[in-house]
């Protein structure tokens, strides 16, 4: 009897070990030897019953708002502060990045993906709903501020008091004019030793004729000045316009994928109210779905059992499937059909590259991951691609270089997925002569997303290039500098102003592939660190471009062929060979490394080939001994040469266009 009794006493010390154990390494914060009630409803909301009532909140108390800044202005230590004025995290501990989830931005310490959190606040007697939109601060993710400003009447506009107004800053001031919304500036980091306030007010004052009176000073870091934050929002933005007796409207803003309940929505209610239970249909698809659960981010999920006019929340109603989703979709009830919302423009993508599976055989498991990444990033265009070297795999768009290095690393670290990604590049616009040559490009003009298509130089009659319009803001003392780098890139200067005493904001339209890879990583160079750089599509431009290819032993590597401006097309040409070299291993016969342009060679290196000594038995003799064995081995270098395959490594085709 007594292994019985170790055995009962085992299984209760199991019981009553085990949640205690998981309870403390999970991150909700324990007070007074006790977990705090309202992280307990947040992690553990699922298992309770209970369900947070939002019916006794009326409209006129609901302040939809967003954060907008530049990179490092402070966005999400300002967020983390809000959360705690207002209840939603506790203060002790160390919070930090609270709304940035994805491993890849506590990685590198940036927003990439934009996050919702619903925040009730007291003032003067009344408690208020403000549902929180924090933003991505970089160009390469501009797409998810737009979207995020459509769910909301007003923004915070944060600017760092030390480093002033930046480039981003003023493309996400015009975003949200352009909106329509209210714009309360705040300056943050006040409380640096380098901070200057005043010159940063007179900067905002020149650029968005905003007064300085109405710029609030606060440091998120230190929690100074969160209240009065809070105080502007209730009074400044006004109530979402919407109404409760008219027909069920929600505008689809954002989703992602859980792998146990399919895809779920970002949800802003326009009209109407909807429950769990409830039939909604997608003007998008046509579908019909059944509500299964609705909540609101707090800032994890929590159930609520109705959503009401102008808030926010998300929605799950099994959908399974990620095309399903339709980023800008209205949602109302199946008996009830409205007039569906606007929408988004769909994004543009700036940047092309190829992406495949390591082996041919990971090709399922890798579409299914891009389907499913791609639904939390509407935003990458899908194209399916072949390659004779790589295989089946697909042809990308992304907003950027940073964006695109971003869903590489989500592949990895979500997906368990690894790719080979070739080099980015950009889309031209041909347009073809001959009227059988139209015929077979099925129109006169056509758009290249990968450089290997570009045809044939002599039924091309032009090529046009993407141009974009950058900003760019730093110290005049650098100004030589970077007006030397523009130009080098084939730049043209269009407007320059001085935005206070020392800064300056000038405005250059560059062809977009010359900027793609490493302009901004020389301008900070350029500028000691102070100089920022923002971008918008500006059309295209009729240039003199040519196609690259690369030779390996007379044989076409499709996968490396380039297009570039015939001014560069040489030097780039020379590079791409001295790449090539060091990249290939040696074989055992000779390896012809070429670049052409058309039929005319316009670069070379050579590989040696790995050679034996066959002279080494001789131990003299007549010279012709020596002559006969070296001429037997040259001939069969040359049978080798012709029947030998070379072998690229993968690695080379994602360094090989990197500029040097």
């Amino acid at each position: 009897m007594v292994w019985r009794e170790k055995l009962v006493k085992f299984l209760m010390f199991k019981l009553i070990a085990g949640p205690i154990a998981r309870l403390k390494s999970s991150n909700i914060p324990i007070l007074n030897g006790q977990h705090n009630h309202k992280h307990l409803l947040r992690s553990f909301h699922s298992s309770t019953k209970d369900k947070l009532d939002l019916s006794s909140i009326p409209q006129d108390k609901i302040r939809n708002f967003s954060i907008i800044a530049h990179v490092d202005h402070g966005k999400s230590t300002l967020a983390d502060r809000l959360l705690e004025t207002t209840g939603v995290i506790s203060r002790e501990g160390k919070n930090e990045q609270v709304l940035d989830k994805l491993q890849v931005e506590r990685e590198r310490g940036i927003t990439v993906k934009a996050q919702t959190a619903s925040l009730f606040y007291d003032y003067s007697g009344a408690t208020y709903l403000l549902n929180l939109i924090d933003t991505p601060g970089h160009v390469d993710f501009h797409y998810e501020v737009s979207r995020s400003l459509a769910a909301c009447q007003g923004v915070i506009l944060l600017v760092d008091a030390n480093q002033g107004v930046q480039a981003q800053t003023v493309a996400n001031f015009f975003l949200a004019f352009e909106a329509d919304l209210t714009i309360i500036p705040v300056l943050n980091k006040i409380d640096l030793k380098l901070a200057r306030p005043d010159l940063v007010k007179k900067q905002i004052e020149n650029l968005f004729d905003i007064s300085s009176s109405d710029i609030l000073k606060i440091s998120a870091k230190n929690g100074i000045g969160i209240d009065d934050v809070l105080q502007s929002v209730i009074e400044k933005i006004a109530p979402p316009p919407g109404s409760m007796d008219k027909p069920l409207k929600m505008l689809l803003f954002d989703s992602w994928y859980d792998q146990h309940r399919g895809a779920i929505a970002n949800i802003l209610v326009k009209d109407g109210t909807v429950s769990k239970g409830d039939i909604v249909k997608s003007a998008h698809s046509g579908k019909s779905y059944q509500v299964q659960e609705l909540g609101i981010m707090h800032p994890d999920p929590v159930v609520v059992p109705q959503l009401y006019p102008g808030q926010v929340g998300y929605i799950i109603c099994n959908m399974r499937s990620a095309t399903e989703i339709q980023i800008g979709d209205t949602l109302y009830h199946e008996k009830n059909p409205v007039k569906p919302l606007p929408g988004f423009k769909p994004a543009k993508p700036m940047v092309y590259a190829g992406v495949f599976p390591n082996d041919q055989s990971e090709y399922p498991a890798l579409k299914s991951a891009i389907e499913r990444l791609t639904l939390n990033d509407s935003s990458v265009s899908i194209h399916p691609d072949s390659s004779v070297a790589l295989g089946q795999g697909w042809r990308l768009g992304f907003l950027g270089l940073l964006h695109m290095d971003v869903f590489n690393q989500r592949l990895e670290q979500e997906h368990n997925t690894s790719v080979v990604m070739t080099a980015p590049n950009v889309p031209y616009k041909v347009k073809i002569i001959g009227t059988k040559n139209i015929k077979s490009y099925q129109g006169e003009e056509i758009t290249i997303l990968n450089p290997c298509q570009l045809p044939n130089a002599s039924i091309i009659a032009e090529i046009e290039e993407p141009l974009v319009l950058g900003t760019i803001i730093t110290p005049d003392e650098y100004l030589s500098r970077i007006i030397k780098l523009c130009l080098e890139r084939r730049g043209e200067q269009v407007d320059q102003s001085y935005i206070d005493d020392t800064r300056i904001m000038f405005k250059v339209i560059l062809p977009l592939n010359e900027i793609i890879v490493d302009f901004f990583d020389e301008l900070k160079s350029f500028t000691s660190g102070y100089g920022s750089f923002d971008y918008e599509e500006h059309g295209y431009r009729k240039s003199d471009l040519v196609k690259i290819n690369i030779l390996l032993n007379n044989k076409d590597v499709e996968e490396l062929t380039t297009i570039a401006h015939r001014s560069k097309a040489r030097k780039m040409a020379q590079s791409m060979c001295l790449k090539l070299k060091d990249s290939i291993p040696r074989q055992l016969f000779e390896i012809a490394v070429q670049a052409s342009v058309g039929n005319k060679i316009i670069a070379r290196e050579t590989i040696k080939p790995y050679r034996k000594d066959v002279t080494a038995k001789l131990y003299g003799g007549d010279v012709t001994r020596k002559t006969k064995l070296l001429k037997k081995q040259a001939e069969g270098k040359k049978k080798m040469r012709k029947i030998g395959k070379v072998e690229v490594p993968k690695d080379t085709f994602i360094n090989i266009l990197k500029r040097i």
